[in-house]
Parts: structure tokens; C-alpha cells; sequence
């Protein structure tokens, strides 16, 4: 995956809909059910895409330490 493909990922996971167990949820909806309505569910589901957040991060750390040594 190209450098610009991985920020295009984290833009879109944090903006778009996300699949999770076959259904689409956004990101900030889940927020918004979560710590105003107290929906425990919606909570799991910004758990799951914080992982991929996390994920995604990492991948674009390790990148760039290794850009940084052939610099």
C-alpha cells in the first residue's frame, strides 16, 4: 500500500462508514449514541474502530522510521 493510500485509509475509516459483523456504522454516530444515549453496543463498535485506527497508525509509523533511515 502506497504512503498515500494509508492517510486515504485513516481518512476514511475516521469519516466513512465502517463495516463491522455486516453492517455499516459511522464513526461519529456511534460517538454521539454512545456518550449521549449510553448505548453499551455503540461503545464496542468505537472499541472495534479504534483498533483499526491503531492499526492503521502503526503501519504508518513503521514507515516512516524506515524512510527515515534511507534519508
Amino acid at each position: 500500500m502506497e504512503n498515500i493510500d494509508k492517510l486515504e485509509y485513516l481518512i476514511k475509516i475516521l469519516t466513512e462508514e465502517n463495516d463491522i459483523d455486516g453492517k455499516k456504522y459511522l464513526l461519529s454516530e456511534d460517538f454521539e449514541k454512545f456518550y449521549i444515549g449510553g448505548n453499551k453496543r455503540a461503545g464496542t463498535r468505537i472499541r472495534k474502530i479504534m483498533q483499526r485506527i491503531r492499526s492503521a497508525a502503526q503501519d504508518v509509523r513503521t514507515d516512516i522510521q524506515e524512510y527515515k533511515k534511507n534519508i
